[in-house]
């Protein structure tokens, strides 16, 4: 990577890692680790479990990536991406709950929690429903307010961030496809996974360096991001994230966590 002198930009790039459960292996955890600055760490509800919690975060301290917590809806049949029918309080006392799991294990593993990443549906929906927005960014601010406050810009999940006092941090995402109105395009219509690496390099430098993307109908729209997403699921995920980094490198653009993103 650029070193901070020589580096014109600076960008955090983040994972959902730790999804895996019990025997199930789920994503590229061991390949995405050296690759990125941020890593969201499943709590439990959608992905992971105690053992797989705990493993995330001492990996994260070893390749000294920051870590965040990724609640999500308890919902590990659909991976959190069925929205659930569930009061703002549920979704307040189920976020804090997950906050407080993983704290535990960066407490006892000697690692601070940096930030919080909603997941999934209950992320999607935060981005129009300001009554599921507010009830996360509550239970962050309730939790630590110091917390750093993943969130799709302009979205109402940001503007609940903001309300509650939180540091929000913009969210752009390097394998999804957008609408015109910023937000990301429903994973069953076809083209919203993207899975060209030359694309979304040449997509996230000219994000970065230009400070906007090419929605999925064509269109260009202006965009500011402080952290950028690689799904683990995804496919392809670690040859993304190997691209990505590379054509940053060539760019004059450091990869560098939350709190220390801007230029």
């Amino acid at each position: 990577m650029s070193s901070p002198s020589a580096a014109r930009y600076g960008i955090d790039l983040n994972s959902d890692l730790g999804e895996g459960f019990g025997p199930f292996h789920v994503g590229a955890d061991e390949a995405l680790f050296p690759l990125i600055s941020s890593a969201n760490v499943a709590c439990g509800f959608h992905g992971g479990d105690p053992a797989m919690m705990e493993l995330t975060v001492t990996r994260a301290r070893e390749h000294g990536v920051a870590v965040g917590a990724h609640p999500g809806f308890p919902d590990r049949a659909g991976f959190g991406r069925r929205a659930m029918a569930a009061t703002p309080d549920d979704i307040r006392t189920d976020v804090l709950y997950q906050l407080g799991a993983l704290a535990a294990f960066c407490h006892a593993g000697g690692i601070e929690l940096r930030h919080v990443k909603a997941h999934g549906a209950l992320y999607n929906l935060a981005v129009n429903d300001l009554g599921v927005a507010t009830a996360i960014a509550q239970a962050v601010q309730a939790f630590d307010p110091s917390l750093l406050f993943f969130a799709i810009p302009g979205s109402r999940l940001h503007q609940a961030g903001e309300t509650a006092g939180l540091t929000v941090i913009r969210e752009a995402f390097a394998d999804r496809a957008y609408l015109a109105d910023g937000s990301l395009v429903p994973r069953l219509r076809p083209g919203a996974v993207i899975h060209d690496v030359d694309l979304i390099a040449s997509r996230m430098v000219r994000l970065v360096t230009g400070g906007t993307i090419e929605t999925i109908d064509g269109e260009t729209l202006a965009m500011e991001a402080d952290t950028i997403c690689i799904h683990s699921d995804t496919s392809n995920a670690t040859a993304i994230a190997e691209a990505v980094t590379d054509r940053f490198r060539q760019s004059g653009i450091e990869i560098r966590s939350c709190g220390n993103t801007r230029s």
